[in-house]
């Protein structure tokens, strides 16, 4: 395990250009086997997710080039080949259930791991992903240690409404749709930024999606898909997270932000601890005068409130790192996770560093904000922006803290430390034996 320990206290201060959400480029490394043309990425991140899809893509004899420097990946899926008996997807990463489409398209069977899995957020289960495999004509089976499916002949079209709506899901509907022959449409489908950037990409590979970036989504398959050249966006995570960094540290950070129309509800979110966000000519900057502070509702008698479930929603994934921000700002905030059941247990890891927080079940969590806090070692655990959010608080106090099983950080986000360095903080990487 890896370990991230900081000298906090410091404002930090700089530029910053965030590389490609990791929810987007995983799916379209996925999608990319759909096509046996040519392909050139641009903006790949180097991150441990996008290592591991490579390497299985070499074993399977495709032709890989990554070029970790630039961000620019060549790929060429025409020699790809699968044997269900020998190749095996990645483990302990939940985009490999998205492999699983584009497989069955080209070679008629997938074999995904039982324990593939992501950061742990409680159950996440994949039972929506087996109904759309078996709607499109998979027949799913159990193996030993593993699933799985096949379909006999090309994946036949349909109608699915959602239960929930589900990134994952949604876009392991679209891979299968393009790949079958005829309309299928997907009804309270996910549509955050990464989904959108993805469908995008599906675009530019031929296929044609109707409602991109509503709950409904038309995929008209069986066309056929070629190559290109594609540049993924900046992730919106993280452009949050250097913000974020600034605000609570005291700083002035700006961050490169082609996209600011994803903006307006994560900018009236800061703006409830008193972070002011301005968009400018591509870049972002929050300002904060004066301490942070949570402002008071117009309703009397209640809380301030972040509510996080699936876009257009406050993005779930980024409410750790708020919950940062409300522990450091005058008040108290009421923060709600809508999603995941085991997404807050991390909390009693803030009261290390003195901070005054209280899970009221599962799914809320209160932050009595405003306390003095003191450096501490604290145990992160194996979800990304968790990792961040201990480290942000620890960066806003004065002194050597550190934070334990920081690994997830780098599943999301290259370079982060270099990052935080160039913007004037003392933090290095440690490794535990």
């Amino acid at each position: 395990m890896s370990n991230l320990v900081v000298h906090g206290g410091t404002p930090l201060r700089g530029r910053i250009t965030p590389s490609a959400n990791k929810n987007a480029v995983l799916p379209v490394l996925c999608a990319t086997l759909l096509t046996n043309e040519a392909l050139r990425l641009h903006g790949v991140p180097d991150i441990t997710d996008v290592r591991k899809i490579l390497e299985i893509f070499r074993t399977l004899g495709s032709e890989v080039a990554m070029d970790h420097a630039t961000g620019t990946l060549e790929l060429h899926h025409r020699e790809t080949t699968f044997d269900a008996a020998l190749h095996r997807l990645p483990e302990e990463m939940r985009s490999s259930i998205m492999l699983v489409p584009p497989l069955l398209a080209r070679f008629g069977v997938a074999r995904l791991e039982d324990n593939v899995k992501g950061c742990t957020l409680g159950m996440r289960e994949i039972d929506p992903h087996v109904d759309v495999f078996r709607r499109f004509g998979g027949v799913v089976e159990r193996a030993e240690g593993s699933l799985l499916v096949r379909c006999e002949g090309r994946l036949t079209p349909n109608d699915h409404w959602l239960d929930y709506a589900s990134v994952t899901t949604t876009e392991n509907f679209v891979l299968c749709a393009a790949s079958a022959d005829g309309t299928s449409v997907l009804t309270n489908a996910a549509s955050e930024p990464h989904v959108q950037e993805f469908c995008r990409f599906m675009v530019m590979l031929g296929a044609r999606i109707e409602g991109v970036g509503t709950s409904r989504l038309t995929v008209h398959g069986g066309l056929p898909l070629g190559g290109g050249e594609f540049r993924f966006d900046e992730d919106f995570h993280e452009i949050t997270t250097f913000l974020a960094l600034g605000a609570i540290t005291g700083g002035d950070v700006v961050v490169r932000n082609s996209a600011p129309a994803n903006f307006p509800l994560i900018d009236r979110t800061f703006a409830k601890f008193g972070v002011q966000i301005t968009h400018e000519d591509g870049w972002s900057r929050a300002h904060c005068p004066g301490a942070l502070r949570v402002q008071t509702p117009f309703t009397s008698n209640v809380l301030t409130k972040v509510e996080a479930a699936p876009w257009p929603y406050f993005p779930v994934d980024l409410l750790p790192i708020f919950i940062a921000l409300g522990v450091r700002a005058q008040g108290n905030a009421m923060f709600w996770n809508k999603v995941y059941d085991g997404a807050l247990g991390w909390s009693g890891e803030l009261s290390k560093f003195g901070a005054h927080v209280f899970q009221s079940d599962p799914h809320r969590l209160v932050t009595f904000g405003g306390q003095a806090l003191t450096p501490a070692v604290v145990e992160s655990p194996y979800i990304i922006r968790v990792a961040i959010a201990l480290f942000m608080v620890a960066a806003s106090i004065e002194g050597r803290s550190e934070i334990r099983n920081a690994t997830p950080i780098r599943r999301a986000h290259p370079r982060f430390v270099e990052n935080l360095r160039s913007l004037g903080v003392q933090v290095e990487w440690t490794s535990e034996e």
